[in-house]
């Protein structure tokens, strides 16, 4: 089957695009966009990803105030029509890797929105994610991130959010190949051998992306139990890699390790603030100090997770509708963390367990359930002392026993 995108001289395998080299479910290819006003304590995002072998390509629109969040999903068959394209939801790529156009446009839900998301600095290729289980590959992807700033405006419930560069920030992944084994068409464990178990169990994951205006940057790290950066086996993989750049034309600064002060809600896992120190490759030292804006968001909506859309279904399952299916929910998450006996409890929704949801990339713990999804207030501190404020996205949970801090 040829498409559009086969009229374009970068094959790289014998096959049209159509076709992809592995017939696994959980093969597919995506993006993630966030635009976000720590002032404003506002943080919106939107992702679309394929999955070719189901022939399903979804997507979503967040809106996330103060700790309400109020989700759009959309979903239909892609080979159909292979654009960046679901019902109301369209990327454009005005320039690739500079300037993409985000439009949500109006229907029945509350959010719509018209965002031109345009990077500040260069993608940063990340270490490719490998990971496997009894010899088959469970990941197996490659992964870029990057800074952003945006402008247009976002519509929610008949307020007008009117988004310029000097008050919002943005940030973006675009990831492809294996991701994880994951149901419901995948990720049956109880009929296969029993998992090895792991020599190192990652216990940490810190991610950011951030904005200060004139140094813009990324990074993660992942630690074992006992606070060890070291590589693993899992779908995350990497001890420890990041830049930080100034500008497109710049040199731009690698990192080479990091160190961390993590400071959590009384009695929970939540992130109240933390202190990050790095050093680049030259020995430079630089510290930079986050201040959490506002609740996390619960990623468990978006549609990655089983039971995200209401039928117990994710974004690359299929709904009743191959042109299009859409549905929105709303839900007061101000107060974490949470309980759920199944997730997610819904408007006539089907249920999920809660081990399945906990399971599910340690997004949830046991009965409780929390964001790990952060806006925050940063301060970067350079090496030469010169200090620069502005804003980010935070990722960080903590999965199970973690002896830095005390966690069991």
């Amino acid at each position: 089957m040829l498409s559009q995108y086969d009229e374009f001289p970068i094959h790289q395998a014998s096959r049209p695009f159509a076709h992809i080299p592995s017939t696994d479910y959980s093969w597919d290819d995506g993006y993630y966009f966030g635009a976000f006003s720590a002032d404003d304590r506002v943080f919106v995002l939107t992702g679309m990803r394929v999955n070719p072998n189901a022939d399903m390509i979804g997507g979503y629109a967040i809106i996330n105030v103060a700790g309400r969040k109020y989700s759009v999903r959309v979903s239909r068959c892609w080979r159909r029509n292979m654009d960046t394209h679901i019902g109301p939801l369209r990327y454009r790529f005005v320039e690739p890797l500079r300037v993409i156009q985000l439009t949500l446009e109006p229907t029945d839900s509350a959010l719509s929105f018209d965002l031109t998301w345009s990077g500040v600095a260069p993608a940063f290729e990340e270490d490719h994610h490998y990971a496997e289980t009894r010899g088959r590959a469970t990941t197996d992807k490659t992964r870029y991130s990057q800074p952003g700033a945006v402008s247009g405006s976002i519509l929610f419930e008949g307020r007008r959010y009117e988004v310029t560069p000097d008050r919002w920030a943005g940030d973006r992944d675009h990831s492809w190949g294996l991701y994880a084994d994951r149901k419901p068409l995948g990720g049956y464990m109880e009929w296969l051998p029993p998992r090895p178990v792991p020599q190192v169990r990652r216990a940490l994951r810190f991610w950011t992306l951030f904005n200060t205006g004139e140094w813009s940057g990324f990074y993660h790290l992942h630690e074992s139990e006992t606070g060890r950066q070291v590589r693993m086996n899992d779908v995350f993989g990497s001890p420890f890699e990041g830049m930080l750049f100034r500008g497109w034309s710049e040199p731009s600064v690698r990192l080479a390790s990091a160190g961390h002060e993590l400071h959590f809600e009384p009695g929970t896992r939540i992130l109240r603030g933390a202190v990050i120190h790095l050093r680049d490759e030259h020995g430079g030292s630089w510290q930079q100090r986050f201040e959490v804006a506002s609740p996390p968001w619960v990623a468990q909506t978006m549609g990655y997770t089983p039971g995200s859309w209401k039928d117990g279904g994710t974004m690359h399952t299929y709904h009743g509708n191959e042109v299009l299916a859409l549905e929105w929910d709303d839900f007061d998450f101000s107060r974490q963390p949470f309980s759920y006996s199944a997730y997610p409890p819904r408007h006539g929704g089907s249920g999920v367990s809660s081990e399945e949801i906990s399971n599910a990339f340690g997004l949830g713990t046991g009965t409780q359930c929390q964001g790990v999804e952060y806006l925050t207030r940063i301060e970067l501190i350079a090496p030469d002392g010169s200090s620069h404020r502005g804003q980010g996205h935070v990722e960080c949970f903590i999965d199970g026993r973690f002896d830095p801090y005390g966690f069991k």
